[in-house]
């Protein structure tokens, strides 16, 4: 059996970003995962994950001084699996308004805004940021199958830690939504190559290594056909 590259799986490392965790995720799903700050490592890798947490304007400054925008834009515009995880998922978007306004990578068009307090559940106010487990719902019957998300059920709990959201301009995009009080959100989305969630699916138990072994699958399948190609 031909030789696999290594990493598998580049984790972009930039400073900001629940790093060790993804590792070991990916590790438990059999996958070779290295921590990358790069552009050739990310570029060789044949799948990217691009984590993240703290603010919006901090990570775009710190992914442009490592010079790695580009190729994220490469990636995206490729066929390699994409996956963009909480903070990492916003970075996605055209931009923030997370204290003021930040342009983004522009992978996915839409902007990221602030969970607005006070959020009221039967009279109750939530505090912001949200910390802890929510479901996550199917967007539509069978939307999850052949996604990252196939082999959940519809109202699985995942993890969050956030105090915005994106909101994609294309509502098509859209895989499941999370209601938080009386807002409802998108939890995450695909475009072709690229998926991300707000949630953090490292921190999200059994259900949560689903999605890295649906990643593991996807890199497998791709692997194999560049073998063939």
């Amino acid at each position: 059996m031909p030789e696999t590259p290594w990493p598998q799986v580049a984790i972009v490392d930039y400073g900001m970003g629940n790093l060790f965790s993804v590792k070991h995720a990916c590790e438990a799903v059999g996958l070779k995962a290295a921590l990358v700050s790069s552009a050739q490592d990310i570029f060789s890798a044949v799948g990217v994950i691009l984590p993240g947490v703290g603010a919006f304007g901090d990570a775009m400054e710190a992914l442009a001084r490592l010079d790695l925008v580009s190729v994220l834009l490469d990636i995206a515009a490729s066929e390699k699996p994409l996956v963009g995880i909480c903070l990492g998922m916003q970075l996605l978007m055209t931009g923030s308004h997370e204290f003021g306004w930040h342009r983004g990578l522009g992978i996915i068009e839409g902007e990221v805004v602030r969970l607005e307090p006070p959020v009221s559940c039967g009279g109750t106010r939530l505090k912001v940021p949200q910390v802890g487990w929510n479901r996550i719902y199917e967007i539509s019957n069978g939307s999850w199958k052949d996604s990252f998300l196939e082999g959940l059920k519809d109202g699985e709990f995942m993890y969050f830690v956030h105090s915005f959201y994106v909101k994609p301009g294309d509502s098509s995009l859209l895989l499941s939504t999370t209601r938080f009080g009386d807002i409802e959100f998108c939890s995450s989305l695909r475009r072709g190559n690229v998926f991300a969630c707000q949630f953090h699916p490292e921190r999200s138990g059994l259900h949560g290594l689903c999605i890295y072994r649906n990643l593991a699958a996807r890199i497998a399948q791709s692997t194999a056909e560049a073998h063939h190609a």
